[in-house]
């Protein structure tokens, strides 16, 4: 396994764990009253001022849509953070769910759309398995469809939110060295299973590419400049970034989930810490907004070009382990 992209999970990882206390803060100014400037792990506070929580429903039409489970009694109600019960350095749902994926490709040594699906009804239907009290809109359509009767392929929506690029760093991890053409066919046919949204699907080959292109020696802001001029002109995002980022990502750029917005900020601040993952991390967490979803961007894309310390990385409440000497094979 190229040790290089699972750098890139693992600053995907890292990037996730810092926001996580602040994620989806779209009050600026609520943010640094509760936790100041996030720099490091720090643990959720309660009540979170922007929470939606109250305003979200899910209702299970029977067992096998059962995914709130113990989490259930905290929707509806106001103020309740989406990760209240998770600790510093941990993982949200979906990167939760980025981990699993690695480690079931590499133990079963390839990928196949229908045992991952298993795989995933499996994780997402055990008690206690996650911990998290948010449960995106993309996993609660599937679920409903997949109480239905649906069989697991059909059960996706049209879901439009930057969190369907998630799993991609854990893909091109566990893909080890294999041909970009392979990794790109494999991201597509995994994207699509849940979120089969174009603008998702055209915004994960995107990542592949650039990643692809970091990998075979380009720098960041060459692999954005060759395969990501149809989210960002690099021409401008180098004027860019003599402005704060709170201006270029809030004000150019929307600090929400939707990936015609997402995609574009978080390439930019790929771009402006291009030699520094730490910065660019801290940067995106402290922007507000989808942070944690813009983080496997951020930080897949800075951890794959620059490496992710050590102290970061060992400091995940479940870090990702070394495997040395094991190659993932992908079919």
């Amino acid at each position: 396994m190229s040790a290089s992209l699972r750098n890139c999970l693992v600053g995907a990882l890292c990037a996730d764990a810092l926001a996580m206390p602040v994620h989806w803060y779209y009050d600026r100014a609520a943010l640094a009253r509760d936790y100041g400037k996030i720099l490091g792990y720090r643990e959720p506070k309660s009540p979170h001022p922007d929470s939606i929580l109250w305003r979200s429903h899910y209702t299970a039409l029977n067992e096998k849509g059962d995914i709130l489970r113990e989490q259930a009694e905290y929707w509806g109600q106001k103020g309740v953070h989406y990760h209240q019960f998770l600790r510093a350095g941990e993982n949200t749902l979906n990167l939760q769910l980025a981990r699993e994926l690695y480690h079931w490709v590499r133990k079963r040594g390839g990928y196949s759309v229908q045992g991952w699906l298993e795989q995933y009804v499996k994780f997402m239907l055990t008690p206690g398995r996650h911990r998290d009290t948010y449960v995106e809109e993309c996993h609660r359509g599937f679920f409903t469809r997949y109480a239905q009767g649906k069989p697991l392929e059909k059960c996706g929506i049209r879901d439009e939110h930057i969190g369907g690029l998630a799993h991609v760093p854990a893909l091109l991890a566990a893909g080890g060295d294999r041909p970009l053409g392979k990794l790109r066919a494999m991201v597509k046919e995994h994207v699509g299973a849940p979120h089969a949204h174009p603008n998702v699907l055209r915004a994960a080959d995107t990542l592949v590419r650039v990643c692809g292109a970091i990998r075979e020696g380009a720098s960041v802001r060459e692999a954005i400049t060759k395969e990501a001029g149809d989210w960002i002109s690099g021409k401008k995002a180098e004027g860019w970034v003599k402005q704060p980022d709170e201006h270029v990502v809030g004000e150019r750029f929307s600090t929400a989930c939707y990936i015609v917005e997402a995609m574009p900020a978080s390439l930019y601040l790929a771009w402006t810490y291009e030699n520094d993952f730490v910065g660019g991390i801290v940067a995106n967490a402290n922007v507000g907004g989808d942070s944690c979803h813009r983080g496997v961007v951020v930080g897949g894309i800075l951890g794959l070009a620059g490496g992710v310390p050590r102290e970061w990385s060992g400091a995940l409440r479940v870090p990702l382990p070394e495997e040395e000497g094991v190659v993932g094979v992908v079919s």
